[in-house]
């Protein structure tokens, strides 16, 4: 069984923007969209809404920086000092340019930090060139759980 891909985003146009690059790369990964930072931590805990998805962590996390509730930094810290989830691929996509965002991005453990494009074909390779590594190529490390369908 494939993990998914989480996708942490809230803006309408960077979500719609993120599904068409992610569907032109043909992962068959089903991605799973989640609008806030909250939500992203229950979706990993599963929690609440997520309670009875499947066992393992993501094949990635595609989370964006600044968020409602909770932000990805916050979501990253989270994901870092839980045991089950510390070698879960995150990819910062955000549209911010700022240092010290990236900084703190690399301080807590992200695994790439990538500025949104605002060219649109440009925004369509880079999503799915990061799909293709993260969900197909990327080796996991010895160990990591992987992801079990839930009990019926």
């Amino acid at each position: 069984m494939l993990k998914p891909i989480l996708l942490v985003e809230d803006n309408p146009n960077d979500l719609e923007l993120t599904l068409i690059a992610l569907e032109k790369s043909r992962l068959a990964n089903e991605v799973v969209v989640v609008r806030d930072g909250a939500e992203a931590l229950d979706y990993l805990h599963r929690r609440g809404n997520y309670s009875e998805r499947p066992i393992g962590a993501p094949a990635v996390v595609l989370l964006d920086l600044k968020l409602p509730k909770v932000d990805g930094l916050e979501v990253l810290r989270d994901a870092r000092d839980t045991p089950s989830l510390k070698s879960m691929p995150v990819v910062m996509l955000t549209s911010s340019r700022e240092e010290q965002d990236l900084v703190r991005s690399y301080e807590l453990g992200v695994n790439a930090y990538v500025v949104k494009p605002v060219e649109f074909q440009e925004f369509v390779r880079a999503i799915s060139d990061l799909g293709i590594f993260w969900a197909v190529l990327n080796e996991p490390p010895p160990g990591s759980v992987r992801y079990l369908p839930p009990k019926v």
